[in-house]
């Protein structure tokens, strides 16, 4: 896949995976855009503080998963790599669509590394200045989800760290509109990606990608 396609893929899932996003992290999105009597600084800078400290949290995420990405493919594994990208990218689809929730069994392979975050997590709650709220997000990046998790898989067939690093910030932009809209139009936008054609029209658009991720002339060469 070309790598503005696949940026571009990034942002998509992102964008239509807003949805989950919004119900594992969107209370504490909305909590840092509320004006508190005591506070001095704008919610604004809470909210960009901490999405910026999560989606840091993903391009992190995304230099490992790329390093063992590399590893695999030197190790003549990039064909095998590379079917996982494509199929993960038609599971998202089923995902996105509301056709197969499967996804969701991969948060439990975060729980055990969450267990040790949590309790710093609920320690930096509530943020009392933006560069709490930047440590909130930073840690609060790691929270199980199944659709970080398979995007990160997916990314790791980039070949490199530098650019499944990239992918998963193009993934965390994604869901910017999302996480940085407070009040009626948040409301409004969740209401149009919970809509079954939108849904439907997004997975597809996954599947298709997915489809044409994989490997298909690869698979024939090597079983000829």
């Amino acid at each position: 896949m070309p790598e503005t396609l696949a940026f571009s893929t990034a942002l998509l899932i992102g964008l239509l995976g807003s949805t989950h996003c919004l119900g594992m992290c969107g209370g504490i999105a909305a909590s840092l855009g509320l004006k508190t009597p005591t506070q001095s600084f704008h919610p604004g800078l809470f909210l960009l503080a901490y999405n910026l400290g999560r989606i840091s949290s993903y391009g992190l995420a995304g230099i490992l998963m790329g390093s063992l990405g590399a590893a695999l493919i030197s190790a003549e594994g990039g064909l095998l790599l590379r079917s996982l990208a494509g199929l993960l990218l038609v599971s998202m689809g089923l995902y996105v669509s509301r056709w197969w929730t499967g996804l969701t069994r991969l948060e439990s392979l975060g729980g055990y590394v969450w267990r040790y975050l949590r309790p710093l997590a609920s320690r930096l709650m509530p943020a009392r200045n933006p560069l709490q709220a930047l440590a909130l997000g930073a840690v609060w990046g790691w929270l199980p989800c199944g659709l970080v998790y398979s995007t990160l898989l997916w990314s790791a067939a980039a070949g490199s760290p530098e650019k499944s690093a990239l992918l998963m910030l193009g993934f965390g932009l994604g869901t910017l509109p999302a996480m940085l809209i407070t009040g009626v139009l948040a409301q409004q936008m969740q209401q149009l990606l919970k809509k079954r054609l939108t849904q439907q029209l997004a997975g597809t658009t996954l599947i298709l990608l997915g489809l044409l991720t994989l490997p298909w002339q690869g698979w024939l060469q090597a079983l000829s």
